[in-house]
């Protein structure tokens, strides 16, 4: 009889210390397992309840998000609460020293994105498509546009305001805005990354939009991908 020999990858962590005084090296030893850093993204711009993070993160399985979402709290990283009724849930967010390391994850994202091994054809969360819109911003151009965006993606609002030559971006809906896009992220993409022609009703597969189209334009002119790699 033949025993299979099977890994169970939600087991007890493995402690992974590398024995080195640099910082990056203590990172990695809270952020290094496989999902970690996704996590951390899916909580950049506010708490989410579990069902929720998984749904954002395909092929991982609940007994691995919940090990990671505990070495995270462990590290200091990710807090857990309640939420106060009506909704009485409990949500995990980032703490304030979590939320720190979110200018490094987008650091991280545009440097990776200049490999063409870069497919963007792939799953894509909201969280992730707002992010990259902070990590792809060009600061000049968007220091000579202020203006306020609402991106309504399936089940999940946001709100984007360039100012100063940033972007700031939270989770919800706005109450006014200059600009709103609708559509998924793919749409998102096609429409701010693909440079599709803007057509208000999302026609080509691109986002919809309410608003100004001159406006539109150069807010999706904001954005470019970064050159690859030779």
């Amino acid at each position: 009889m033949k025993l299979d020999k099977i890994t169970n990858e939600a087991s007890a962590p493995r402690e992974r210390r590398y024995d080195d005084a640099c910082g990056t090296a203590l990172a990695l030893e809270f952020v290094g397992e496989r999902w970690s850093l996704l996590i951390m993204r899916e909580l950049v711009f506010g708490a989410r309840r579990f069902g929720e993070i998984r749904a954002n993160l395909p092929g991982i399985s609940a007994n691995v998000l919940t090990q990671r979402l505990e070495s995270l709290e462990d590290a200091g990283i990710v807090q857990r609460y309640r939420l106060p009724s009506p909704a009485n849930v409990q949500v995990y967010d980032l703490t304030e020293w979590g939320r720190e390391a979110g200018p490094l994850m987008r650091d991280l994202g545009r440097w990776a994105a200049r490999s063409p091994r870069h497919d963007r054809s792939l799953f894509m969360s909201a969280a992730s498509a707002m992010m990259s819109l902070q990590a792809l911003i060009d600061r000049k151009r968007a220091a000579e546009l202020p203006v306020s965006v609402a991106f309504h993606f399936p089940g999940e609002d946001f709100g984007a305001t360039v100012t100063g030559g940033e972007i700031l971006v939270s989770r919800g809906a706005i109450e006014a805005s200059n600009l709103a896009f609708t559509g998924d992220t793919m749409a998102m993409r096609r429409t701010i990354y693909g440079k599709a022609p803007l057509a208000k009703d999302g026609a080509g597969g691109t986002l919809a939009f309410v608003g100004e189209a001159d406006l539109a334009r150069s807010f999706v002119d904001l954005f470019y991908l970064p050159a690859k790699i030779s």
